[in-house]
């Protein structure tokens, strides 16, 4: 009896990503072996630092996952409307920027009025930052690829001006801001470093997720990133609405990454807040093909392989950025597996081929 195509899409939708993490932590251990690194003790390691203790739970991987999660799920919105964000990193140091600057404003607001508006002036702060490359693309044409890039750059720049100028810390010492305020920092659980972002995250996956199943505009959305000469001819939808409209909110939602972490996590602007959270979402997003519920769970375990990298590296002695080989070879196999599978899609539908 034929297989149902449908049903063989779905199946390979769930193959590649677990081929892409089995094949990218093989030549993780591959290279750990040719470098000398003993592969099992560095492994144990790595699970230790993410899941070895209540404490490495609470304290390492979710409050690491939350970024990840949220300009995951920005990523995958641009992505599915065929807008490229490559400039989540810039987008989450404009979110921080304008949460530092609200958050130490707000000092004496009550805390249920001053955390909302911290986070919402990130989201502003992000949206702002991918409206310059939204315009370029839909008014002038400029690839988002480049120019969201190359926003990256500016972003940098800015945090490392304003550190050092307008946001430093009042006694002109050290190249950060002031620590916020208390009414203006997420609410923490009790002994750990997890704050209220995670709830955030999931609630914001959950209304994507709808928003896609569920709504009209969601299925438009699809449509321009699958065809927007399609969408445009047989559903009048104007496809250049969505694509700016998808990648404002995915800069929202990487600006909104930047304003948590600052106000749950680290309490203060510095130099290098980020430690790639911009790129990472990318394979975050990539991982999940896209789907909004799936990036919480890839989101969890690339914040699992940073946060074990740290212990990889003082147990084991095995630097850590060795777990961003993992991360690449995930990134090109989910990019070289995606037009294996339109070939084999194609093939499945065509009544030539039976």
């Amino acid at each position: 009896m034929p297989q149902d195509p449908q049903l063989r899409s779905h199946g390979h939708a769930l193959r590649t990503p677990l081929l892409a993490l089995g094949i990218g932590l093989a030549v993780l251990v591959l290279g750990l072996a040719t470098a000398g690194y003993p592969p099992l003790p560095a492994l144990a390691a790595l699970w230790r630092g993410a899941l070895g203790s209540p404490d490495a739970i609470l304290s390492a991987l979710l409050p690491r996952a939350i970024p990840l999660i949220l300009i995951g799920l920005g990523i995958g919105l641009a992505f599915r409307a065929g807008a490229f964000n490559i400039g989540a990193e810039g987008q989450f140091y404009a979110g921080a920027i304008a949460a530092t600057w609200v958050g130490l404003a707000l000092g004496t607001w009550p805390r249920l009025v001053a955390v909302p508006t911290v986070l919402l002036a990130g989201f502003a702060a992000g949206l702002a930052w991918a409206a310059v490359p939204a315009l370029l693309r839909v008014r002038f044409g400029v690839l988002e690829v480049i120019s969201t890039l190359l926003l990256n750059f500016v972003a940098e720049a800015l945090v490392s001006w304003m550190v050092l100028g307008p946001l430093q810390e009042s006694k002109h010492t050290y190249p950060q801001s002031d620590p916020l305020p208390w009414a203006a920092r997420l609410p923490q659980f009790p002994g750990s470093r997890l704050h209220l972002g995670l709830l955030v995250a999931l609630c914001l996956a959950l209304a994507l997720w709808l928003f896609g199943r569920r709504t009209l505009a969601g299925f438009q959305l699809r449509a321009v990133g699958l065809s927007p000469a399609a969408a445009r001819v047989m559903g009048g939808v104007r496809p250049e609405r969505f694509f700016a409209a998808a990648l404002l909110v995915s800069g929202a939602f990487a600006g909104l990454a930047g304003a948590s972490e600052v106000s749950g996590t680290t309490f203060a602007l510095f130099q290098n807040l980020s430690p790639g959270f911009g790129f990472t979402g990318i394979a975050v997003a990539l991982l999940a093909r896209l789907h909004p519920l799936g990036i919480v769970a890839t989101g969890l375990l690339f914040a699992g392989l940073e946060a074990g990298a740290g212990a990889m590296q003082r147990d084991a002695g095995v630097p850590a950025v060795a777990v961003y080989v993992v991360e690449a070879v995930v990134i090109l196999t989910i990019v070289l597996a995606d037009p294996a599978a339109r070939r084999a899609g194609a093939a499945a539908t065509d009544p030539a081929s039976r």
